[in-house]
């Protein structure tokens, strides 16, 4: 049974980001609603297809700019939240 979460960022230019996660916790879908669109669509061109713990390990943590977050950061977050069931 595959997962799916919206998740509202804190601290970022995206307003919402949604994602589904199959039965083998790969990500099938992401789409980030507002942010850079062209970050944006980069980050989701290359975690398509990718583990969530994959995902979850390079991506969380980074800042952007002076920001205590980032668009990838919160997307770690996102996932910790899938996986929680949350």
């Amino acid at each position: 049974m595959s997962r799916h979460i919206s998740y509202k960022p804190k601290g970022v230019c995206s307003r919402m980001i949604n994602i589904d996660v199959d039965d083998n916790n790969i990500i099938t879908n992401l789409e980030f609603v507002g942010g850079c669109d062209g970050n944006t669509h980069g980050i989701m061109a290359l975690v398509k297809g990718m583990k969530v713990d994959d995902v979850k390990s390079r991506l969380k943590g980074i800042a952007c700019g002076t920001k205590a977050t980032s668009c990838p950061d919160q997307l770690a977050i996102a996932l910790d939240k899938l996986e929680k069931g949350e």
